[in-house]
């Protein structure tokens, strides 16, 4: 018999249980600043359900969020002190930890890589095999690591293509196929008019090739200063992101207000795509949302390895060194 899946409700009440350390007591708040790597979206739900709900005022943090964003990247907010936590792909914590800058990933929350490939189906391609010789559009240096290691492995030869973050190239054909996160840009194609039995999606981790992205990173100095903090925060946000998954509307009127607060044109049904496609997307493979957060170290050994092969690390950091289970079950 298969293990059986435990309600989110519930998890979420036996995460609310937990106790509390000494710190945790009225009076005794810690400031805290977290940054994700964008602007307001359910992509970061969790984040901010959980500091609207009071998640992390219960385990002694006062909380502030930053916007993120490229005129405010979260890798600088983390090495200039303005932020404590941020969201990085594990991609690039293992790029900056390669730049000698000394971040820890405390938590995993993407299980499953969101990039993908999207075709039309009117272009001729039915199969991967189809984008032999084909124009691929791709998004910068980073983003181009499983795009690579796929037609390498396939021994297929494409054009890479440099495609903004607009679908727009792809939809004027300027591409055979377009680099996509399931969660955003895919739903953006759908809502031009193209309907899915007209596309044919491609996910690179169906080919071996799961990079999986968002994680919680700290600086190595925060972590040992204040471990006691570094795991209430991954507690709190555990709880956030399971109340937003278990009250789907009430977590988007929260994420709709932060995106008007920040100016931000949004609507909420894309919001709501998002939302169900981040749950895909950090389920745990136990297919209990008790392991939430958690790093495979073969998945990380996949991407550093990769990333090494190519270039953009010169060695591996130890799996240990570079990842601190937060997780609810590991804190103390």
């Amino acid at each position: 018999m298969g293990r059986r899946k435990m309600p989110l409700c519930l998890i979420a009440l036996l995460l609310w249980a937990l106790p509390a350390s000494a710190d945790d007591a009225p009076g005794s708040l810690k400031k805290a600043a977290f940054i994700p790597q964008w602007v307001p979206q359910a992509q970061f739900a969790g984040y901010y359900v959980a500091l609207e709900k009071g998640f992390y005022r219960s385990h002694g943090i006062d909380l502030t969020i930053i916007c993120g964003g490229p005129a405010n990247p979260p890798a600088d907010c983390l090495t200039s002190g303005q932020a404590q936590f941020a969201t990085l792909w594990l991609c690039t914590g293992l790029e900056l930890r390669g730049q000698g800058i000394p971040v820890v990933n405390i938590a995993q929350m993407a299980q499953r890589s969101a990039l993908m490939l999207v075709a039309k189906k009117a272009s001729g391609i039915r199969s991967i095999e189809d984008l032999q010789g084909k124009k691929i559009g791709v998004w910068g240096p980073i983003f181009q690591l499983q795009p690579r290691a796929l037609f390498q492995k396939l021994g297929l030869d494409v054009r890479f293509i440099r495609q903004s973050y607009s679908v727009n190239l792809f939809l004027r054909d300027g591409v055979d196929a377009a680099s996509a996160m399931w969660y955003n840009e895919y739903h953006t194609i759908l809502n031009t008019g193209l309907n899915p039995d007209e596309l044919v999606p491609f996910f690179y981790h169906d080919y071996g090739l799961n990079f999986p992205e968002e994680g919680i990173y700290v600086l190595e100095q925060t972590l040992q200063a204040d471990p006691a903090l570094c795991c209430a925060f991954m507690r709190a946000s555990v709880e956030g992101w399971i109340y937003a998954f278990d009250h789907v509307e009430e977590a988007l009127d929260i994420v709709m207000k932060n995106l008007r607060e920040a100016h931000v044109p949004a609507t909420r049904v894309h919001q709501k795509w998002m939302l169900g496609r981040m749950r895909d997307l950090m389920l745990p493979p136990s297919g209990s949302w008790a392991d939430m957060g958690t790093l495979i170290e073969a998945d990380y050994l996949r991407v550093a390895e990769i990333m090494q092969k190519e270039g953009f690390i010169d060695a591996i950091p130890e799996f240990t060194t570079f990842h601190e289970d937060c997780t609810p079950d590991a804190a103390p």
